[in-house]
């Protein structure tokens, strides 16, 4: 009879597996179970569709040296209870090798354990599209009456993350993420328009709607206007100022502005260069609008990991960070810079408080139009803008945030508070920093996907800004 232990494959047995074979001084080991399905398609036709799954074990081995405390971490994929004393080994080997870790920290304590930790992982499937699908179909059957195609796609995930550490932390986050792209074009091809939703279980979201939208847009853009580059007054829709400020968000590392290298440092002032956050601009207004931009993992439809779950280290964030709590955080606070993100480490390099970054961010405050009420109200002093979505975004300058990048999928002209046709697309040159101390009004925030981070960031809810002078530095060809 074979004395040999059962394969161990459940996620948090392989967990407590790993741990249980740790020789180092510290061992944080973090389990991600994915599955996901998605459909695509493409000419009002339904092309693809799938189910995928996958597994990931990092283990983070910390040892202890007469210098500090050094750092080790190891990925891998599709584990098996076989391969876990190797990743363990493997993890082991690599702290030994390196040097003391610039931030090391002692590993988060506490024996906290979430509910459902032993539990099997929560999974999606296609049956996650048993009302989209049906509705998709309806969406073919209206565009194609109407002249136009879609092409697009749809995902849906969900990982489940086991977090289990040597200190006694047993923590659990399941995360669903739902997104959805929808583009409508002209038959000839030379007229698109684009619109994307995020969801965490495509209950909330019906393509017949988006395709009228996309139809309405369409038909603005049958007449075309010509314009030079040139600073505009214009409507950024909640797409587009996600994507500005997700950026931002991800480029306002405490350290960095206390060491000088970004927008969001000042050179300290006179006799209070050891006070905290000395050399930010922290306390600084951003906005003469009461706009504040924060982070909650248990905002509602945005909800996200209640605490830190870091698969290596970098500037905003650290391994031993693992199982920190996160709570609801102000970047800022009625146009006042309040927070600028740290890890622990960095915190107590800048003597500013512990603000780790969360997987979701909000922009309010403003007003309480609609977009579709902002354009009416747009126009009436001279020609407006209204963008649909903006792209190929690249960084220009890290001193003021200066950034560039595209327009897409229909920029159009507004007069009078109404839409008269589409104009070329353009290449903007600007900063989001710039944006919030110059936009005069801020619409009803709502929950939006960002284009161009939409396969990073998807948990965003943000408000349309209306800025008098958007700076489209060059005209650029293409649909």
């Amino acid at each position: 009879m074979s004395t040999r232990t059962p394969r161990r494959n459940r996620p948090h047995e392989l967990v407590e597996r790993a741990l249980e074979l740790s020789r180092a001084d510290g061992c944080v080991v973090i389990a991600d179970e994915h599955t996901g399905a998605n459909l695509r398609w493409a000419g009002n036709a339904l092309t693809t569709n799938g189910v995928t799954r996958g597994r990931t074990l990092t283990v983070v081995a910390t040892v202890d040296g007469g210098q500090g405390t050094a750092s080790g971490v190891v990925s891998r994929s599709a584990v098996t209870a076989d391969d876990v004393e190797p990743l363990v080994r493997a993890a082991e080997a690599a702290a030994r090798d390196a040097g003391p870790a610039e931030d090391a920290r002692p590993l988060v304590g506490g024996e906290k354990v979430s509910p459902g930790f032993t539990d099997a992982p929560a999974e999606t499937s296609s049956e996650v599209f048993a009302a989209f699908a049906p509705a998709l179909g309806e969406s073919f059957r209206q565009a194609r009456a109407g002249g136009r195609e879609l092409y697009g796609f749809a995902r849906h995930e969900v990982v489940s993350s086991y977090l289990g550490t040597s200190t006694g932390l047993r923590l659990r986050h399941d995360q669903p993420t739902g997104t959805l792209e929808l583009n409508a074009k002209s038959p000839d091809r030379t007229r698109s328009a684009w619109a994307g939703h995020a969801t965490r279980d495509f209950t909330d979201v019906d393509p017949r709607v988006l395709d009228t939208e996309l139809g309405r847009r369409l038909g603005w853009a049958e007449r075309r206007i010509e314009l030079p580059a040139g600073r505009y007054d214009t409507l950024l829709p909640p797409t587009a100022v996600g994507d500005l400020l997700v950026y931002q968000m991800w480029s306002s590392g405490a350290r960095d502005a206390v060491e000088g290298r970004t927008v969001f440092s000042r050179p300290a002032d006179g006799g209070a260069a050891d006070r905290p956050g000395a050399g930010t601009r922290l306390g600084e207004r951003l906005s003469e609008l009461p706009l504040t931009l924060r982070s909650d993992p248990r905002a509602p439809g945005l909800e996200c990991a209640p605490f830190v779950l870091a698969h290596s280290s970098g500037d905003d964030a650290s391994v031993f960070d693992n199982g920190l709590p996160l709570t609801s955080t102000e970047w800022m606070r009625e146009g006042v810079l309040n927070r600028l993100p740290t890890t622990r480490h960095s915190a107590g390099l800048t003597g500013l408080p512990v603000a780790p970054g969360i997987d979701n961010l909000l922009l309010e405050g403003g007003g309480s139009r609609s977009l579709e009420e902002m354009v009416a109200a747009a126009g009436h002093d001279g020609p407006a803008l209204l963008l649909t979505c903006l792209w190929y975004i690249r960084e220009v300058d890290p001193a003021t945030l200066l950034l560039t990048g595209l327009t897409r999928d229909g920029v159009y002209l507004v007069e009078q508070g109404e839409v008269v046709g589409e104009v070329n697309n353009f290449r903007f040159n600007e900063s989001p920093v710039d944006l919030l101390s110059r936009a005069v009004e801020a619409g009803r925030t709502e929950r939006t996907l960002p284009r161009e981070w939409g396969d990073y960031f998807t948990r965003a809810a943000m408000p349309a800004l209306r800025i008098p002078d958007f700076h489209m530095s060059s005209v650029s060809r293409g649909v």
